[in-house]
């Protein structure tokens, strides 16, 4: 039974970073899971200091804030003329410097370190229940990551075609009377709802993998938004159930070998995708020579 939670969670997270993701390959914007992942600790010492609590919760609201306050940072700088990787680059460093500060200064005698505040390890996933009405209804990162999914596909089906115009082409997005910057902020809300609720049960190194990895495969394999956002799905789910495989052969971390079957298959797709293949586009130039 534990192996079912451990993929199943593998693949809720796979599926709601696989879906955000796509739109942040295509607005380059790639590493922001990286930085939303980083720069909110100082909400998670914060609200610990707040409610003298290590409860989920607590811990949840203060990242989830500091995720939101990360991405709106983001924007301004950009806004003001810093380059967006220049923008992502200089807020979660220094977010993530004054959470290392405020865990120094404020938590020397407490168990709350950067481990246990960030690094979570999917395999313990099974153990930390839910209980209601003292039932036992299934791992709690089952639940927080299944929510974040469902709340993903809601609003991304509902506005598909807006978040699809702003990302390829904002300028007309604006022309024709859609609020770039609301999308824009939704997105990013998005994405840091689904990084905060999936790295402290599985992992911060699975979710910036698959918020980057499939999506950037599923890039190569089509033009159309559509089938990229069900490759990406499918792609990350595959490296879910591959990767534990593949750890329980090995004995080693689930989450790294779930991300290296996931870059198997991006180095695959970057070799022979039939559009973007580094081997078939060296075939065609030979067939076009020779003719």
């Amino acid at each position: 039974m534990s192996t079912l939670w451990i993929i199943l969670t593998g693949a809720l997270v796979a599926s709601t970073c696989g879906i955000v993701g796509c739109f942040l390959v295509l607005r380059r914007m790639a590493m922001i899971g990286d930085a939303i992942s980083h720069s909110v600790l100082p909400g998670i010492v914060i609200a610990f200091l707040i409610s003298g609590s290590r409860d989920s919760l607590f811990m949840l609201l203060g990242a989830a804030v500091l995720g939101l306050v990360t991405v709106f940072l983001i924007q301004l700088f950009h806004q003001s003329g810093v380059q967006s990787d220049a923008s992502i680059g200089v807020v979660f460093t220094a977010l993530f410097a004054v959470g290392v500060v405020l865990v120094s200064m404020y938590t020397k005698h407490i168990d709350l370190d950067l481990d246990c505040v960030l690094y979570g390890e999917i395999a313990y996933v099974p153990w930390n229940t839910i209980q209601l009405a003292g039932i036992d209804i299934g791992p709690k990162a089952v639940w927080g990551v299944g929510l974040a999914l469902l709340l993903t596909i809601l609003l991304i089906s509902v506005f598909y075609k807006q978040f699809k115009l702003c990302s390829f082409d904002p300028a007309l997005a604006a022309a024709v009377g859609i609020p770039v910057a609301l999308f824009h902020y939704l997105l990013m809300g998005l994405v840091s709802v689904s990084t905060v609720a999936s790295f402290e049960s599985v992992g911060a190194i699975l979710v910036v993998g698959m918020l980057v990895v499939p999506p950037a495969a599923a890039y190569l394999l089509t033009e159309r938004l559509s089938r990229m956002i069900v490759y990406s799905v499918v792609i990350g789910c595959f490296s879910s159930v591959l990767g534990y495989y593949a750890a329980h052969l090995l004995d080693a971390s689930i989450a790294g070998c779930m991300i290296s079957v996931a870059g198997v298959i991006f180095l695959l797709a970057l070799l022979f995708s039939p559009g973007h293949g580094i081997v078939f586009r060296k075939w065609n130039r030979r067939q076009q020579l020779s003719s």
